[in-house]
């Protein structure tokens, strides 16, 4: 047996909120640490709050620094939180990957799919195997969730072990796959495990998360009454709710018309791993105008309002193929991400004042989240039987209150750790320092540091506009001519009817003429001075200073 050897685990992502989940652990000593990396994921920014930004990335500054440290990097599975980020970032990391079949085969199917992306090598392993990364055994075990191939990772060192859960929930009749191996995690109970690193998601929520089984009844029930045309959108990634889906269709005689790219993708991939074997041909979006009203099952993209979704230019009346009449019945078989409320609420009332009727979870059992409530984290807590318990992948409330459960289950050590700390699990318990963490935005195709003024100032600039100002002077500090004035996202004219532009204008002459004459001959002390001015003289009429760009050329 080597040495036992220190156990550090650090989140970068994923702790005091949801998404961008990225987690470290490391062995070694103080001089030499061999890392693992578990998960590599993005969250979805809100328009309101980073005007521009498309998604957040975790900062890998870190890891790009202990690179050559890095044994590898393992996928729990392949949500968008788990393992949106690769593409952008691990052409930084270029260490190994290890993914599950079904998770590879849909990042290659997303490189394939976004021109200029690298190849990413994926290391493929099985579901429930065991294999090395560097001094890290690690072994897979079976998880419910929303996803096929949902992993948590038993993660054997010389220094303990460690149950890293993923996303889970304990499901009897969880459709497709396998439920959650009880067996194995007992069986780690009574071998011995040092820390539990879990899911928080639904730590605030009393008893259990209700089966997908549950969820198709309720959807069978309301694709065999409808009388015309039903449409379902849901998350692409949740194949078991495209299952349920697919025998409720088949139950009433219906098509199933799939209308999406990413709906498309995640079916064919499906079909290739074999999730969706024994399960009818789906019909391409060109048959929906072809088929009856009370023969049809639209499966769309759109349940978060994406505005180039499906459902979304269905409801705006500008999708090419598919349209919706007056007594369809749409089923929204998602939870709404929090941030994108108001995108959702817009598609919903399109569809209503069209005529259409909407079910949401709100009247009906048609989603199910696919995270423990309390009652499951009870028991995963006594299979597993922790000395150490990490809460993760939550915010404030939910890592609270998924600490407060732990401790009266008779955990040990509860540890409340925030993005960045570095938490050392053997010999002892305990925070001993943090390193670098951070959010990178994308914006566009680039990545933009999140410290950087970038956004900040679209923020501003979305808030009070900008004035942008050019003036010529002679090298004797004489005004060449008046200045040219632009505002943009100004009002015309002021509380007392008086124009914006002429106060502008005014503040700038006036200001230039009561300068020095020794500053005149400074083009950037002129700058300065008629920038702070024209803010002021706009901030008295307005009550808002806007961002003010003043170019001084000397001739």
């Amino acid at each position: 047996m080597p040495a036992p050897q220190d156990l550090l685990f650090a989140p970068l992502g994923g702790v005091g909120e949801i998404g961008m989940n990225l987690s470290i652990y490391g062995v070694g000593d103080a001089h030499r640490r061999t890392w693992l990396a578990v998960d590599l994921g993005v969250s979805f920014a809100a328009e309101e709050h980073l005007p521009g930004v498309d998604l957040i990335l975790p900062d890998v500054r870190y890891l790009v620094e202990e690179r050559k440290n890095c044994a590898g990097l393992v996928l729990t599975h392949a949500h968008e939180d788990h393992f949106g980020a690769l593409l952008d970032l691990w052409p930084r990391l270029n260490i190994p990957i290890y993914a599950t079949p079904f998770t590879a085969a849909l990042l290659e199917a997303k490189c394939a799919s976004e021109p200029g992306v690298p190849k990413i090598p994926v290391n493929m392993v099985a579901l429930g195997s065991r294999f090395n990364v560097g001094p890290f055994d690690i072994e897979l075990v079976t998880m419910a969730h929303s996803i096929p191939e949902s992993n948590a990772l038993i993660i054997r060192t010389s220094g303990g072990t460690v149950l890293h859960t993923g996303d889970w929930k304990i499901d009897p009749t969880p459709i497709l796959g396998d439920p959650t191996d009880e067996k194995k995690l007992r069986a780690l109970g009574e071998e011995g495990c040092l820390a539990l690193v879990g899911d928080s998601t639904n730590a605030v929520r009393e008893g259990r998360s209700p089966s997908e089984l549950d969820v198709a009844k309720t959807i069978a029930e309301l694709v065999k009454v409808a009388r015309g045309r039903v449409a379902v959108t849901t998350f692409a990634s949740n194949v078991a709710r495209l299952r349920a889906v697919a025998d409720a269709a088949r139950a009433a005689d219906r098509e199933v018309v799939i209308i999406g790219r990413a709906m498309e993708r995640i079916v064919q991939i499906a079909r290739e791993t074999g999730y969706l074997e024994g399960v009818q041909d789906f019909r391409p979006v060109d048959a929906y105008g072809y088929l009856p009203p009370n023969k049809v099952v639209a499966l769309c993209t759109g349940s978060q309002g994406e505005p180039r979704a499906a459902l979304s230019r269905i409801a705006e009346d500008q999708h090419p193929e598919v349209t919706f009449s007056a007594g369809d019945r749409v089923i929204y078989s998602a939870r709404t991400i929090p941030g994108n409320e108001k995108a959702v609420g817009r598609v919903i009332n399109l569809l209503i004042e069209q005529g259409i009727e909407v079910i949401t979870d709100r009247t009906h059992l048609v989603h199910v989240s696919g995270h423990p409530r309390r009652a499951e984290l009870e028991e995963l807590i006594g299979w597993v039987k922790p000395k150490v318990l990490i809460p993760v992948h939550g915010e404030a409330l939910h890592l609270h209150e998924h600490a407060a459960l732990a401790r009266r289950c008779g955990v040990r050590e509860v540890i409340q750790c925030r993005n960045g700390d570095l938490v050392q699990l053997s010999p002892q318990v305990r925070i001993i320092d943090e390193v670098p963490s951070g959010r990178i935005y994308k914006d566009g195709s680039l990545l933009v540091d999140a410290e950087s003024r970038t956004v900040a100032d679209r923020r501003r600039l979305s808030f009070a506009g900008t004035i942008s100002v050019a003036l010529a002077i002679t090298d004797r500090g004489e005004m060449v001519e008046e200045p040219s004035v632009d505002l943009i996202g100004i009002p015309e004219r002021d509380r007392e009817g008086g124009s914006m532009y002429e106060a502008v204008r005014d503040a700038l002459i006036e200001t230039f003429e009561s300068l020095p004459r020794g500053r005149k001959r400074d083009p950037d002390a002129v700058a300065e001075a008629l920038r702070r001015a024209v803010r002021v003289a706009v901030a008295q009429r307005w009550g808002k200073k806007p961002m003010c760009h003043v170019h001084v050329l000397t001739v």
